[in-house]
């Protein structure tokens, strides 16, 4: 079921008198700020316009419960130095909950308030001025309420600057907020000479790396496919799927593919990538055979390895490792700096002696009896169910 549109005037609410913030409920009205809203993403891929409103499409434009609630701060000329990518959740009656554009099962790494780095502070409180004076009146329908119960951020780098001037601003207002350490990222600095960078691995990985490159990747039976136009778009992007799904099925897990919409989005947004230049994929054949696949985007010098397909019937081949291989001395010959391996501490990324970047699941309650106390039971909730694991955890054999 499609969600009726309804048409609203965008909401401004004067912060100082050289600085508004305005919400946006549609991103047709915000195309025309599509690119000010790239220049302050940092150039990382998950924050872009690109994925944002990708995301929003397929995940949030339908869904009845879900409101855009974008906001955006503009200086005293009306230019764009801020963004808050964040929808609404739930309407009156549930908890309403603020979370980013790109959240849930499409795993969205590096999230964050944009901001240049000489304005974070004062975009970050004037957000956080608009959220308290949006959310005084939680049953007022006029133009410049918008109330919530709680904000979940997910994806956040544990050092984030911005994030962390937003909770400061609203825990001294008043509002509850809670912070755990999430699943880290995990990143591998490149150097410019791929030799140099194998000397940074332990002798025995080292030389593992040497044979397979030798006895594989140059041996004249394995070839590196790269997609540079649309036209070899659909048919890279059926191969990843279909070695991704393959390898999750042999591991007893349904692959992110098995959700439609999961699907539909990673189709949209690489073909919107591709056109940008951002879409590196990448497929790895041996004897004519496809034996790996992986979707990467690019920005700022950094790689990201957003997903990864191998045959699991030629694990005798390394498929995991060759094409890792492959994409490390691709990346280095191109001049990138950084190759991030996103969220997950899977032991491959380790081989490859990636460094741990921590991440953050950051909720603050809105500063209202109930919902504070919602959010007071939720975190001992929360806090209890962590004992536990820890307490079966220590009380197992380690042997086991």
């Amino acid at each position: 079921m499609t969600r009726r549109r309804i048409e609203s005037v965008p909401v401004f609410v004067p912060i100082t008198t050289a600085m508004q913030v305005r919400r946006f409920e549609h991103f047709d009205d915000l195309a025309s700020w599509a690119d000010d809203w790239d220049r302050l993403s940092d150039g990382v891929p998950f924050r872009g316009w690109t994925w944002a409103s990708t995301w929003w499409r397929h995940y949030g434009e339908s869904a009845v419960d879900c409101r855009l609630a974008v906001l955006g701060v503009f200086d005293a000329c009306g230019s764009l130095i801020g963004v808050a990518p964040w929808y609404v959740a739930g309407e009156r009656g549930r908890q309403r909950v603020i979370r980013f554009l790109g959240s849930g099962e499409v795993c969205s790494d590096h999230l964050s308030l944009l901001a240049r780095p000489d304005q974070q502070r004062v975009v970050v409180g004037a957000i956080a001025r608009w959220l308290l004076h949006a959310n005084e009146r939680p049953d007022d329908a006029s133009d410049d309420a918008m109330p919530w119960d709680r904000i979940e951020l997910i994806g956040v780098d544990a050092d984030d600057p911005r994030i962390d001037l937003l909770t400061s601003h609203l825990d001294l207002s008043g509002c509850a907020v809670y912070r755990r350490l999430g699943t880290p990222c995990m990143w591998s600095e490149l150097p410019d000479d791929f030799d140099v960078f194998l000397s940074g691995l332990s002798r025995t990985r080292r030389q593992k790396m040497r044979r397979l490159k030798r006895t594989l990747l140059d041996s004249g039976r394995a070839e590196r496919h790269i997609v540079t136009c649309r036209r070899q778009l659909d048919s890279a992007l059926n191969l990843l799927i279909e070695l991704h799904q393959r390898r999750q099925r042999a591991l007893g897990r349904p692959g992110c593919h098995a959700s439609a919409a999961f699907e539909a989005f990673l189709r949209d947004v690489a073909a919107r990538q591709l056109a940008l230049g951002q879409l590196q994929l990448h497929s790895l054949w041996v004897d004519r055979k496809p034996i790996a696949a992986e979707y990467q985007v690019t920005g700022n010098g950094v790689v990201y390895a957003y997903q990864t397909g191998i045959d699991p019937t030629r694990l005798d081949l390394e498929p995991g490792h060759a094409m890792q291989l492959a994409s490390l001395d691709w990346a280095m010959r191109q001049g990138y700096r950084e190759y991030d391996f996103l969220r997950g501490d899977e032991p491959y990324k380790s081989f490859w002696n990636a460094r741990r970047c921590d991440t953050v699941e950051v909720r603050i309650a809105a500063p209202r009896l109930g919902a504070r106390l919602r959010h007071a039971a939720w975190v001992t909730g929360s806090e209890v169910k962590k004992w536990m694991r820890q307490g079966w955890n220590s009380s197992k054999d380690p042997r086991e």
